[in-house]
């Protein structure tokens, strides 16, 4: 059998995180990829991501180079307080203790240093682009990408990576499909080192830790990017922004109000802050499936399971997606076999997104807690376990002996090579061409 037997022409619709991860996991796979993208150019936008052990061992895998791993910053501690400053829990050494138990870093970036890493191994690996073309409809006959501008792309597969306003999922589902406010917003700051003139506070920049405050409605975390050049601080709070408004300016006065009476270290960070925008956090409810009846779209990241952002598992799920849905096709015989792999592919994301998904609104009932009965009997759970071995389950997920394995240890690449194993009939030469149900 030739290799064209079985090489697909793939259209990628979003360059985002997702969809950059599944160009590369596609053409390191040997398919042919064009991404479409609404943005005239990939430009600096965007804050902090922390990419924890699940994703960042994708990174290592797609052979990012050495300069794009400098410029991130490896935290050593996690800590959680009380709004008040008191420390509630710590995890310390936290990049040993992480590195050991999963054999990949946890690591935070400027999501522009990702993004264009991720799109520069993209070129290298003969993944080609068109900026500046937002998809506006799907016909499923070809299929092919109808964009704003009037043109058409084709191929063999569309991968809707069109975020959470996606238009794939609109042609998809048939109508208007809007994304459902949560009730919370963000307040997203980075600071330079040039805007924080006190020691204490830039030690605290150039020192990389993970700090979360947690209080009454509300949550903030923040941390180091940059090799400790910049900090990152996002603020969870209460959303007032009016109805069908996504992001606006936000007033810094009014942010600083919300965290009159929380730890001084907090407000002295609040304090070096001239300006900010403020993000609407949004989701949707699940989709039954995620691949369409002809088996030529199929979907991933905030396209079809966004996250609230309480996990930092909205860019390394769709991480996650990219590469599963790469490696599989790296397994396709015949063009005829794809509707079993895409159904595969299905089967071993879809629960996964979902399940985070919800585990993120879990997180943020046990961070925003009002002060009262549940939020000393949580407070207690935390205090009597600091500095011991954590017992689960615990009200931080991001230290939780059950949940944090659960994130952190999923390997994709494996669960492909395992699934790949379980389904050889799929996967044979000799496969039947009617694709035969997935073994999960």
């Amino acid at each position: 059998m030739s290799t064209e037997d079985r090489k697909l022409q793939i259209l990628v619709v979003g360059a985002g995180l997702g969809g950059l991860s599944a160009a590369i996991s596609c053409a390191i796979a040997g398919h042919s990829v064009h991404v479409v993208e609404s943005a005239k150019e990939l430009v600096e936008i965007g804050a902090g991501l922390q990419i924890t052990p699940n994703a960042s061992r994708l990174l290592k895998h797609w052979k990012l180079p050495d300069s794009f791993w400098e410029t991130g910053a490896e935290p050593t501690a996690l800590t959680v307080h009380r709004y008040s400053g008191q420390k509630l829990a710590e995890d310390r050494p936290f990049d040993q203790h992480t590195r050991s138990k999963y054999g990949a870093p946890f690591v935070d970036f400027h999501r522009c240093d990702l993004q264009q890493a991720l799109y520069s191994r993209s070129v290298e690996l003969g993944v080609t682009f068109s900026f500046g073309q937002r998809v506006e409809s799907i016909d499923f006959s070809g299929p092919s990408a109808l964009t704003d501008t009037g043109a058409t792309f084709s191929g063999d597969l569309i991968v809707a990576a069109d975020g959470l306003w996606s238009r794939c999922r609109e042609s998809f589902l048939g109508g208007k499909d809007e994304p459902l406010p949560t009730g919370d917003l963000a307040y997203r700051i980075v600071l330079t080192t040039d805007q924080i003139k006190d020691p204490k506070l830039r030690a605290w920049v150039e020192n990389p830790e993970v700090h979360f405050w947690i209080g009454p409605g509300a949550h903030v975390v923040g941390y180091s990017l940059r090799a400790g050049k910049m900090y990152n601080i996002v603020l969870l709070v209460p959303d007032d922004l009016p109805a069908g408004v996504a992001r606006q300016t936000g007033s810094v006065d009014q942010m600083r109000k919300l965290f009159d009476g929380w730890d001084p270290i907090l407000n002295e960070f609040l304090g070096c802050v001239d300006k900010v925008d403020k993000w609407k956090l949004m989701h949707r409810s699940e989709m039954a499936h995620w691949v369409n009846d002809d088996s030529n779209l199929v979907f991933l990241g905030d396209s079809c399971h966004p996250m609230l952002p309480y996990l930092a598992q909205g860019a390394n799920s769709s991480m996650e997606d990219g590469a599963v849905l790469g490696s599989l096709l790296g397994h396709l015989k015949r063009k005829s076999d794809l509707p079993g792999v895409l159904r595969l592919y299905e089967s071993l994301r879809k629960s996964r997104g979902e399940a985070i998904a919800r585990e993120t609104f879990k997180q943020r009932h046990d961070f925003h807690l009002p002060d009262g009965e549940e939020q000393r009997k949580r407070d207690e759970i935390f205090l009597s376990q600091l500095g011991k071995e954590l017992k689960g389950p615990f009200p931080s997920r991001w230290t939780c002996p059950e949940v944090q394995p659960w994130i952190y240890g999923y390997d994709a690449i494996k669960e492909v090579e395992d699934a790949v194993a379980r389904n050889p009939e799929l996967f044979s030469n000799n496969a039947i061409s009617s694709s035969p149900r997935p073994v999960l």
